[in-house]
């Protein structure tokens, strides 16, 4: 039997004239792994807190078992900035004692790249005090988990961790023995981890067995059960649900009987877009250009980060751009935005950027623009304008968005000065929104925003018609809003990846083992007949020419569905189309294989 690490015992909390905690009683168990999810300000970062003892419960108590061995990462780190990185994370340890330690080793390779921390230009001996809060952070996650624990307790860990840091992370942490408490928005993360969910609402916590994805298929039944109030919520909650069925059903763990329940709520429910319609609004918005990229170069300061890049984001295209820190993703949305914004003036160091003449580009950059401390939140919104056309017939007032974004009709007339972090993150997606753009750049949307304002973005953008670049290290949102993903692994190029995040993660696993050096130990090995430089530079030239192959197909099946949803009552006519369309999904999985063979060598 499971021994108890930690009781939370009627625990209450009160803030000012609310309630945050309201006769809480939970346990931890040796071995559980428990993600905690609500909404900003519902009271999970306190939960943890009091769950840790850094902060005292009104009523009720806390009590440990004897002995416990117990590691947080709080919001705020404790590092001393005077010390270095080797002292905060490896202390007194000889360099032969902790480069002998496998879990040292995989800790520091894990978050950092590498064993000599190939992002710090001191290595282990860089002092703290200069470094950024992302840095510090990862040096407080990499000095908990060197550790050993019973339990460990977790404020949002994966944020400025990039895609492969987060799947390092739940990876490392799914080995462990230690149980774990942690509140984070990935929910890919939660899929991956977690055994049990916490859910903070109104001051009271709800328990579910499973991920994420159990959660999600468990409080819909709930709700379905109670008849619950929330109609709006409820039906976001079981668009989700359709997502997770459809998208993919091997999430979830629950016993079929919960399945086939789950599944009679989203009987009606349709596919969160309807693609063939939105490209074809799309295309009417915007025409055939919206983006062709020939030849360009791409730089930041003296440095070249892409080079030779022929690409081309057409009309209703929603892509995904991931890939390494440093490789170009912000550089890249930038120098489109620059374009845009001098309607093709402004051209790149080399190449050159085509903007179609319709392209209205609203750009969500990782900086949160800063507005007059005392406008109000609505007023904010309706400096840009009073109604929006979110597409397919749908209309909202500025004071109806608000309240999709978590602005209630009290909070709508909170000064912006008031705000949190997160709440001036929702403001400023609102105002990009009711510009009323065909084009968005979102560059880390996710970042601050708890899943149910991500749930509500999500929803928003299923309806709409235009063409989108995402950029984010948060796996769920990528594939959720996304159809295609690009990668920049490093290398001056944008690569096409089929298999999405999968693949990339494959592919940076395998760069990363070709450049570790040999162990020491080991006895030299001859190295294995080699691609030459003539080969791989074919290779590579041919790789772009199956990528614009791959995005004219795509572009001819886009216009085949619209012709299809046209004359759907001319069967032979529809016929005819679906032929078509049944050719050309044969020429790109052809397609798809050469370009899987090209990419090895490339």
């Amino acid at each position: 039997m499971a021994v108890n690490l930690v009781n939370v015992e009627n625990v209450s909390k009160v803030y000012g004239t609310r309630a945050l905690l309201d006769g809480v009683s939970l346990g931890v168990s040796e071995g559980e792994r428990i993600g905690v999810v609500g909404r900003n300000g519902d009271g999970k970062t306190t939960l943890i807190r009091m769950l840790a003892r850094l902060e005292e419960a009104d009523t009720g108590r806390v009590t440990h078992s004897g002995g416990l061995r117990l590691g947080v990462l709080t919001q705020h780190d404790s590092l001393d900035p005077a010390a270095t990185i080797r002292h905060e994370v490896i202390g007194d340890l000889a360099d032969h004692e902790w480069a002998g330690s496998a879990k040292i080793r995989d800790v520091l390779t894990g978050l950092f790249g590498g064993l000599d921390l190939p992002g710090f230009d001191q290595g282990l001996d860089t002092v703290i005090g200069p470094l950024s809060g992302g840095e510090r952070r990862r040096i407080a996650l990499a000095k908990l988990l060197i550790e050993d624990q019973d339990l460990l307790v977790l404020d949002e860990p994966t944020n400025h961790l990039d895609v492969e840091g987060i799947a390092w992370l739940a990876a490392h942490l799914q080995a462990r023995r230690s149980a774990l408490v942690c509140v984070t928005h990935d929910r890919w993360f939660l899929d991956q981890v977690c055994t049990r969910m916490w859910d903070v609402q109104r001051g009271a916590v709800y328990e579910y067995e499973g991920g994420y994805s159990d959660y999600v298929f468990a409080r819909a039944e709930r709700q379905r059960i109670a008849a619950t109030e929330e109609v709006k919520r409820q039906n976001l909650v079981r668009k989700e649900l359709a997502w997770l069925r459809r998208g993919a059903p091997a999430r979830t763990s629950k016993p079929r009987f919960r399945i086939e329940a789950a599944n009679a709520l989203i009987a009606d429910v349709p596919e969160p877009r309807d693609t063939s319609e939105l490209m074809k609004f799309a295309n009417a918005r915007l025409g055939k250009t919206v983006f062709d990229l020939e030849d360009v170069t791409v730089t930041a300061g003296p440095k070249t980060l892409l080079q030779h890049l022929t690409w081309q984001l057409g009309p209703g295209d929603r892509v995904g751009l991931v890939g390494v820190n440093g490789a170009g993703k912000t550089s890249l949305l930038r120098a489109l935005a620059e374009a845009a914004a001098s309607q093709g003036e402004k051209q790149p160091p080399a190449g050159r950027i085509v903007v179609g003449k319709t392209v209205r580009l609203a750009y969500l950059s990782q900086d949160v623009t800063e507005l007059p401390a005392q406008l109000r939140v609505l007023e904010a919104v309706q400096q840009i304008r009073d109604r929006v056309d979110l597409g397919k017939g749908r209309e909202m007032s500025a004071g109806q968005l608000c309240e999709q974004f978590g602005f209630g009709k009290e909070k709508q007339w909170t000064p912006v000065g008031d705000l949190s972090g997160g709440e001036r993150r929702r403001l400023q997606l609102l105002r990009l929104l009711m510009d009323e753009p065909n084009v968005l750049f979102l560059d880390e949307p996710t970042n601050d925003l708890d899943i149910e304002t991500l749930n509500q973005l999500e929803d928003l953008l299923d309806g709409w018609p235009g063409s989108m670049v995402v950029i984010s290290h948060d796996r769920f949102f990528l594939e959720r809003t996304t159809d295609r993903t690009f990668a920049l692994l490093g290398d001056r190029a944008l690569r096409m990846l089929p298999r999405g995040i999968d693949e990339y993660l494959e592919r940076r696993r395998r760069m990363v083992e070709s450049a570790a050096p040999a162990p020491a130990a080991a006895p030299a090995q001859p190295k294995p007949a080699g691609v030459s430089a003539a080969d791989a530079r074919a290779a590579k030239k041919e790789l772009q020419k199956v990528e614009r192959q791959l995005d004219k197909i795509s572009e001819k099946e886009t216009r085949l569905h619209a012709q299809i949803a046209e004359n759907a009552t001319d069967f032979e006519r529809v016929a005819k189309l679906d032929a078509e369309l049944r050719e050309l999904s044969g020429e790109r999985e052809e397609l798809e294989m050469r370009w899987l063979e090209l990419a090895e060598n490339a």
